[in-house]
């Protein structure tokens, strides 16, 4: 079990998805950060940000079924393994697509320097092109005045014999920028996760 400042830095960056509230990994390597942005019809993250992550896996699995897993928001708990319990919901009925939205519902662990109570992150589909990019941005608000808005970017690669999954994430807010490099370190081993749990659910179920 982690410590109290991994938890509340988990839990700011939890707008990286369910990955913000899963165990932290080892360090995630330096090279994974790029300098060009991902984007998704043209927009990409937030590059005044201060804290910002990329990264990339290679999974062997049809396009299809990357994509169906990665927009069904809902079904993400099921193959995504978080410490603490989290609540999603969409916002709305059909397939995921532009100005959809998405809530995320995660209690403040006890033993944090927050009241108790929920943080809520509530995420909007910006632009999304099918089997190709989503990008979504939301801010996340807890309670004792936390704040941290987050624009997130996917892409979808199709190579000889599976796909290239690129994930890039930005987040802005006092709580973040407390600790910048802290924070960075956070939101990388949330992505990394992310796209290893992706990976694991893509090819073996």
């Amino acid at each position: 079990m982690f410590g109290k400042r991994a938890a509340l830095l988990t839990i700011p960056l939890a707008i990286a998805a369910v990955l913000g509230v899963t165990a932290p990994a080892q360090a995630a390597p330096a090279h994974h950060t790029k300098p060009t942005s991902l984007t998704c019809q043209g927009k990409g993250i937030d590059r005044s940000a201060k804290v910002h992550y990329r990264t990339e896996t290679f999974i062997k699995a049809p396009l299809r079924k990357i994509w169906n897993l990665q927009t069904d928001v809902e079904a993400w708990p099921s193959w995504q393994n978080p410490v603490i319990p989290v609540t999603m919901k969409r916002l709305d009925d059909g397939p995921l697509r532009k100005h959809s939205r998405f809530q995320w519902t995660i209690p403040v662990p006890p033993g944090m320097p927050y009241p108790p109570g929920d943080v809520t992150i509530v995420s909007t589909v910006r632009q999304l092109q099918t089997g190709k990019c989503i990008r979504w941005t939301g801010p996340l608000d807890g309670p004792g005045g936390m704040h941290i808005d987050g624009v997130h970017v996917w892409n979808f690669v199709k190579v000889p014999g599976g796909v290239i999954v690129r994930t890039e994430e930005s987040h802005t807010g006092p709580q973040v920028d407390k600790d910048v490099p802290g924070s960075t370190e956070m939101l990388g081993q949330g992505l990394e996760i992310w796209l290893k749990d992706l990976k694991e659910a893509a090819e073996h179920r």
